[in-house]
């Protein structure tokens, strides 16, 4: 261990903090549901949004990058960054239906859609599925990198005993804080999250580089041990490498982004969302969650990443290469405010994991089928309750995990085909409750063969192409031989969403009420535009700080009319 008492003081300084906060929130947080889920609806635009971006920035992410760049190369990033395209459906095309829609959580949303027993089982088995397994999972691969990362700082022998320590520490640090301050607490501790976050993953970078030599030195060690004609660098799967790569990265742009669980943003964005103060804030929250996601954090550990594969270039776990380049380059204090980086990281998100698993178990399974008439004061204790459960259950989850983007890539998998649905049943009047339940449940079982099967276990766009058309046809079958929503119900759910285009058939005219116009650009173009100009930032921003200047400033030019457009755009309430 190289900690310095000034190193200790800082991350000692953040656990009082966060914990101080937590205290202050906690009466606020227990006044009632809508105060600890939602923060009374009254969140602006660049908290929600921010919030938003920490929450997907955990210990586990610059590890899980490393591990994707040094086995594929810069263009193994394709893995996340295909999700621009379904980040951007979901800003103009999901975002403002999601806050119209007032619902608590986005599981609340299936019986205002659908009626019935079939919509209630919907609710209460999303409640549960996602809540507890999916979600633990997710916590897991974030409690396996805090892990890591504690074990290498602390010099501590790699085995259950310490795993199951550390796992404990984390768990009680985040959980007591997240059941005392409700949803209000956690998105102030993601401010502060983010700004340390990327302070130390910047100052990471830069130091790291100038300890190798600058980018120049970079580039040529690479070339030097990988060979001149080396594919490290490309932003772009190399054609060369077989038919493979470019299956995979078909897959990622022309499957995975719409398939997958979420495409219309739900889950813990949609949560920012209910929270946002009006429709305006809402779409302003997830635009800015998008742009900051993608172009502001990669490229800090995409470099880190690069000097690691020189500096360590034989590790038999290549995610541990981020915190051993931490703690081997950052002076004294530095590394303090970065191991505290990671601290907050972890926490922020899973308390916000905590809290959104707590808010299904509560409002859509416990509230819904057994404590319907309730006061307030008893569903934040039960709230509270809950937080811990999932707690547990995450923190045995973590013990059996090994590699961060393996978890990354299963759980991609397991929710492969829903997003069809998802997209759909905002806009098809034939989508019902059945045609949810059968994409969730094929997806789950046609993931659990596949990955079984030695033909296609590590694989993972066989996976996809399997699953993801399998799941597609049940569904569909599934759709056209259960009965359709009523048409009272359709109508109370158009008349309150007042989804822009579709295809409703009858129920505009029985609803009796005009569409919104979203903006004053066409959604869809703007989905385009707003894509392009995410993309166009990513890929200018790489392309200037790796020395390729020429490409840089043309991908910059074309991000700067691109988004130029998309602010024209914007809806001006």
């Amino acid at each position: 261990m190289r900690l310095s008492p000034l190193d200790g003081a800082i991350i000692i300084g953040y656990i009082l903090f966060a914990l101080g906060l937590g205290i202050y929130y906690s009466k606020r947080a227990g006044r009632d549901i809508n105060e600890f889920f939602v923060s009374g609806r009254n969140l602006p635009w660049w908290l929600a949004g921010t919030s938003m971006v920490a929450t997907t920035f955990a210990a586990d992410t610059p590890l899980a990058v490393t591990g994707l760049v040094v086995k594929d190369g810069i263009a193994g990033n394709w893995l996340w960054w295909n999700m621009v395209l379904s980040g951007m459906l979901a800003t103009f095309l999901f975002s403002r239906l999601w806050r119209r829609a007032k619902v608590l959580t986005d599981v609340e949303l299936t019986e205002l859609r659908y009626a019935g027993r079939s919509a209630s089982l919907l609710r209460g088995f999303r409640a549960l599925y996602i809540g507890l397994p999916i979600n633990c999972i997710t916590m897991g691969w974030v409690i396996l990198a805090m892990q890591k990362i504690l074990v290498l700082t602390f010099d501590l022998p790699d085995t259950g005993t310490s795993k199951v320590l550390v796992v404990l520490a984390c768990m009680l640090i985040a959980g007591i804080y997240c059941a005392l301050s409700g949803f209000w607490g956690v998105v102030i501790t993601d401010l502060v999250q983010f700004s340390m976050a990327m302070i130390g993953s910047i100052a990471l970078g830069i130091i790291a580089l100038v300890k190798i030599g600058g980018i120049g030195v970079l580039k040529t060690k690479l070339s030097e041990m990988h060979g001149p004609d080396h594919s490290i660098l490309h932003f772009l799967p190399d054609c060369s490498a077989g038919e493979m790569a470019i299956l995979t990265f078909g897959v990622y742009l022309g499957v995975q982004w719409w398939a997958a669980n979420g495409v219309d943003g739900g889950g813990y964005i949609a949560q920012r969302m209910f929270a946002a103060k009006d429709e305006r804030h809402t779409l302003l929250a997830t635009l800015w969650f998008n742009i900051a996601h993608y172009t502001l954090r990669p490229w800090p550990w995409i470099l880190v990443a690069l000097v690691s594969m020189v500096v360590y270039p034989n590790l038999s776990d290549p995610e541990a290469g981020y915190p051993m380049l931490m703690l081997e380059y950052l002076p004294t204090g530095l590394l303090g405010l970065m191991l505290t980086a990671f601290l907050a990281a972890f926490m922020s998100t899973i308390d916000t994991h905590l809290n959104w698993g707590a808010s299904y178990l509560v409002n859509d399974f416990y509230k819904r089928f057994f404590k319907p008439e309730a006061d307030d004061r008893h569903y934040v204790v039960v709230s509270r309750i809950s937080v811990g459960l999932i707690m547990v259950i995450a923190g045995v989850t973590s013990l059996f995990m090994d590699s961060i983007a393996g978890a990354w890539k299963f759980l991609i998998a397991l929710n492969a085909g829903i997003g069809l649905v998802q997209i759909l049943r905002w806009y098809w009047w034939r989508i019902n409750a059945w045609s949810e339940i059968a994409a969730m449940v094929t997806s789950a079982v046609v993931s659990a063969i596949v990955f079984t099967l030695p033909q296609t276990k590590d694989i993972f766009a066989y996976q996809m192409l399997i699953i993801v058309p399998i799941s597609t046809l049940v569904w569909l079958v599934t759709t056209f031989v259960t009965a359709p929503v009523s048409e009272e119900t359709l109508i109370a759910f158009y008349q309150r969403i007042r989804p822009n285009g579709g295809w409703w058939g009858r129920i505009p005219s029985l609803a009796n009420v005009k569409p919104i116009a979203e903006s004053r650009t066409p959604a869809l173009l703007n989905w385009v535009l707003g894509s392009a100009f995410v993309y166009c930032t990513l890929f200018g921003f790489g392309k200037l700080l790796l020395g390729f200047y020429g490409a840089g400033l043309l991908f910059l030019l074309i991000a700067l009319v691109t988004g130029g457009l998309v602010y024209r755009g914007l809806p001006v309430r």
